[in-house]
């Protein structure tokens, strides 16, 4: 082949969201690669897509975008190898990546994939490459298999990530390459203040929705109040679907029934939970006033809280009729500790405040709904920043939260199944900024923390510098802190010198969360 491309610069696309609303659907998923790569998200430009397209279109449409995303510079290796000149525009290497993955991925016919894709080229004004792009597309629909096989046999991440990850998973990288380049499972979290998961589960039978249940024990090392470790054990229960269902298909999902939620993350709420437990139940059983409350209150806080997934979890958690945060057992009685949580979700973008809003509505777990429930929680939602807010405001005492949620910013690298463009949008650089910020927010949340209080460090990274790395960073830094371990009947994640980490390895398991448990001693 030794056509070029050799396009006048003067027609050069420039996407933006309007440019997508327009053309055949290959036309608008090629609109769509060029708006990410001049770094919009795909969330930001998957519901103008899919909105503008007729509902016969859209699930080739979603396929076509995202599969072409997850093997993105696989397709970007394989084209390379198979143009003898480099082609420097990306419209023509997109619109060649997109035909590739019709042949290679979606099993779209031949002659289907070849003249739509060369009629979808000649629609954005790059008809000059219309005889490169067909002679590409041609020698690879002549042995399919090959190029497949030479396509999947390397990972399809940029190099800088790829040899991270090597550096940081040397005898899981292998795995974890193919792993991220497969499509997430579906995951529901039941709220259990409304149904039981094994009920809810039958529910998805009567409408004929497949899921297995999946059981998740967690258990950690807690200080009890003889100044010696128990293990304390969790059982966290979710659902996983056969095949991905739009959630308006799911029952009682806008009654609050179910939440989409990886089940990864379901473990968050869970752990936070049963360390504030822990945390009560020791000043419950030493007799010890709390002077820095009233009337038994306490505070605790979700950081960096949006869309409000885990919060919710944790007020599920908090609301449940079984649950034991205000009752205690001591001396085989239930007794009260707690006359009122007050919660704290903190976030600084305003768009993403009434996303948190809206989740809690579905759930019927906002403010309103909390009082007439008659729950003695009362629920603050803040638009702030977390490197620099203070719970305390202008009160003399910092100390003020007895136990915080941080969900970490981080780079996102662990759920990149899920959103396939952040292996383009995230550069090296990134890694050591997102580093700094998250150093900056738990710099400024410890102080703010009681004494013999918790805090859960949560990122959805699978990098080390931002996970354990930044644990050991923080732990050099502080007196005051232990890292609580967790113990070995744990069936998730890989232990680590601090915390545990999971991997998004098959097809099966969850995103590739980082959990830290940390609790304030004396200084």
């Amino acid at each position: 082949m030794r056509q070029t491309s050799t396009a006048p610069r003067n027609n050069k696309l420039k996407p933006s969201s309007n440019l997508i609303m327009n053309g055949s659907v290959r036309v608008r998923v090629i609109r769509t690669l060029l708006a990410i790569q001049n770094g919009q998200s795909l969330a930001s430009v998957l519901d103008p897509l899919l909105n503008s397209l007729h509902d016969g279109d859209k699930g080739f449409a979603h396929a076509l975008l995202l599969t072409t995303l997850r093997q993105w510079y696989a397709l970007e290796r394989l084209l390379d190898s198979l143009a003898d000149n480099p082609i420097d525009e990306k419209e023509v290497r997109t619109t060649i990546q997109v035909g590739l993955t019709q042949l290679l991925y979606l099993q779209v016919a031949d002659h289907a994939a070849i003249h739509e894709t060369v009629e979808a080229a000649k629609e954005i004004e790059f008809a000059h490459a219309t005889g490169l792009i067909n002679a590409i597309l041609r020698k690879v629909a002549k042995n399919p298999s090959k190029f497949r096989k030479k396509c999947d046999k390397k990972h399809s991440l940029p190099n800088w990530l790829a040899y991270q990850l090597k550096q940081d998973w040397s005898e899981e990288y292998d795995d974890l390459m193919q792993g991220l380049r497969q499509p997430a499972p579906m995951f529901l979290r039941v709220n259990t203040a409304v149904t039981s998961v094994e009920d809810y589960q039958q529910a998805l039978v009567e409408f004929e929705i497949e899921a297995d249940l999946v059981e998740l024990m967690s258990g950690f090392k807690l200080p009890n109040s003889s100044d010696t470790a128990t293990s304390n054990s969790i059982l966290t229960k979710g659902l996983r679907l056969h095949q991905s269902t739009a959630v308006n298909a799911l029952p009682q999902f806008a009654e609050g029934a179910a939440s989409v939620q990886d089940m990864h993350a379901q473990l968050a709420a869970p752990l936070i939970h049963n360390a504030l437990l822990n945390k009560l139940n020791i000043k419950n059983d030493d007799a010890d006033v709390d002077t820095e409350t009233n009337n038994n209150e306490i505070r605790i806080l979700d950081a960096c809280a949006a869309p409000g997934g885990k919060l919710a979890h944790w007020l599920e958690l908090i609301s449940s009729n079984e649950s034991s945060l205000f009752h205690v057992k001591q001396n085989d009685e239930s007794v009260p500790v707690v006359s009122k949580v007050k919660v704290t979700a903190i976030d600084n973008e305003a768009l993403r405040i009434e996303r948190i809003y809206t989740n809690l509505q579905r759930l019927n777990l906002s403010q309103h709904d909390l009082q007439q429930a008659e729950k003695n929680i009362e629920l603050n939602i803040v638009c702030a920043d977390a490197t620099t807010w203070q719970g305390a405001g202008k009160k003399k005492s910092k100390l003020v939260f007895d136990a915080i949620l941080l969900d970490s910013p981080c780079t996102a690298t662990g759920v990149i199944r899920r959103h396939p463009d952040i292996s383009i949008l995230r550069t090296e650089e990134d890694v050591e900024q997102t580093a700094l910020l998250q150093a900056d927010i738990l710099h400024n949340l410890w102080p703010q923390l009681k004494v013999g209080g918790y805090l859960l460090y949560v990122t959805c990274s699978i990098l080390k510098q931002e996970n354990v790395e930044q644990m050991q960073d923080f732990m050099t830094y502080y007196n005051n802190v232990a890292a609580v371990e967790f113990s070995d009947d744990c069936n998730w994640g890989i232990a680590q010198a601090i915390g545990r980490q999971c991997l998004p390895i098959d097809s099966e398991s969850g995103d590739g969360f980082y959990y830290a448990l940390l609790q304030k001693t004396a200084e």
